[in-house]
């Protein structure tokens, strides 16, 4: 795992940085999935693309990275100009609050405007609305760790109502 394969899910990627390492990989792969009776559908299978797209992260045989359409779609993003518009971004971006340090309070200006009748766009709004778009686009967390390096781990107790 994170030497050469990844898993999402249900989705399985294997990733090489060349031909005769992506053979072998793939066999372990198939050697794991036969010890263990494990099957694949053929018809939803890709095999030997120099790069692929998976849930907002381009895999290669450089490792695995934020997909760049993902980071201009965010920067991009428009201002909202209702409360519909606000969660939107607010989705998008409480799907990676955990990786976002002090994203509770990054957020708290816009989260006020999801209260009844409190949706008028301010430059406070406008600022949080900025530093939210550059911490999901600058945020390093967002890419899988070097295994092949050292690195530190930080965690911290979460509160639930974060």
């Amino acid at each position: 795992m994170r030497k050469f394969i990844l898993v999402f899910f249900d989705d399985i990627l294997v990733y090489s940085s060349n031909w005769e390492d992506h053979l072998r990989h793939l066999q372990t792969v198939f050697e794991t999935f036969r010890r263990h009776r494990l099957a694949a559908k053929l018809n939803k299978c890709a095999f030997a693309y120099p790069t692929i797209s998976n849930l907002g992260h381009r895999i290669s045989g450089a490792g695995v990275k934020v997909d760049p359409d993902k980071i201009l779609a965010v920067q991009q993003w428009p201002l909202p100009t209702t409360v519909r518009g606000l969660r939107g971004f607010l989705g998008l971006t409480g799907y990676y609050r955990r990786f976002v340090p002090n994203y509770a309070s990054l957020a708290s200006p816009l989260t006020d405007l999801l209260r009844k009748t409190a949706f008028v766009w301010t430059m406070e709004a406008t600022m949080a609305f900025d530093a939210l778009k550059t911490a999901l686009t600058t945020t390093p967390v967002l890419q899988l760790p070097r295994f092949d390096q050292q690195f530190e781990l930080q965690t911290r107790h979460l509160d639930p109502r974060e």
